[in-house]
């Protein structure tokens, strides 16, 4: 679960940078979507491992997240990943954070 908070940890250091350096900057939309990668994989690996102790729905809604922006790359809308880097992101941390304490 460690590798997991770091992520997120990177995550929030970039979303930090604000949406107008997330509009202007090409490489942070791209950052986010290795970003939904990498979170949507090992959210997979910790609820397969621990399915009871990993049940809240953010935990597959990073993994559908993952499988979409992987699949369907040229599909995904900027306002989305923000929202997830923003958002989502900011939420499964907090979650991994409580997790981690127990």
């Amino acid at each position: 679960m460690s590798d997991l908070a770091a992520t997120l940890d990177d995550a929030a250091a970039l979303a930090a940078r604000g949406r107008e350096a997330f509009d202007h900057d090409a490489a942070l939309p791209l950052a986010f979507e290795a970003l939904s990668n990498r979170v949507g994989e090992l959210a997979k690996r910790l609820a397969n491992a621990d399915p009871a102790r990993f049940d809240d729905p953010l935990w597959s809604q990073a993994a559908r997240n993952r499988d979409f922006v992987v699949h369907h790359y040229d599909r995904v809308d900027a306002a989305a990943l923000w929202v997830t880097a923003t958002r989502s992101f900011p939420e499964l941390r907090e979650l991994v954070h409580r997790l981690s304490d127990r």
